[in-house]
């Protein structure tokens, strides 16, 4: 049974980066996401910025010693482009920096999944959120986590890329 760290505070997730990095790289390489060092490095640069954010949380989960999982997301803020261009009306996507929760990761190390982790890490990302609903975006061709979120009673509002040059079409999900 993993054990679970969660962590609020910037400069305690500053540390556990270089723990990180190396799941997220194992996870990410494999379909269908086939990332590579770009995205590596892309996603380094991301969390720098993350852990700063508003809402930040971070929960680690361990087996021992080892890291098999870890999930983090932030309060979104006003003026970001989060629901942009997915045809929602003004009323659902005004943001006021604690209406929404968004859940911007979510890896297990594949030797950890189809043993509830992925959930466990979900529910314990959102354990004491005080916000209205959880968005997230998913890869439409990463059917296990698309089965997870629709069970975990996520819904799709639509399909488009992030806003960064040659990113992947991802589902927006909301619940």
């Amino acid at each position: 049974m993993p054990v679970f760290e969660t962590f609020t505070d910037p400069d305690a997730a500053a540390l556990v980066l270089d723990e990180m990095a190396p799941l997220y790289e194992r996870v990410f390489a494999e379909p269908p996401y086939f990332e590579g060092p770009r995205d590596l490095a892309g996603f380094l640069e991301d969390y720098e910025s993350f852990r700063t954010m508003p809402g930040f949380r971070l929960v680690l989960a361990r087996s021992g010693a080892a890291l098999v999982g870890f999930a983090f997301g932030v309060l979104l803020q006003s003026g970001n482009r989060w629901w942009n261009d997915l045809g929602l009306d003004e009323g659902f996507t005004r943001e006021d920096g604690h209406r929404t929760f968004v859940i911007r990761e979510v890896a297990v190390a594949p030797e950890q999944r189809r043993r509830g982790l992925g959930r466990e890490l979900h529910a314990a990302v959102l354990d004491g959120a005080q916000v209205e609903r959880v968005t997230l975006a998913v890869r439409p061709e990463a059917q296990a986590a698309l089965r997870m979120y629709e069970t975990l009673g996520y819904r799709a509002l639509g399909d488009k890329p992030p806003a960064w040059q040659g990113a992947p079409v991802y589902r927006y999900m909301v619940r």
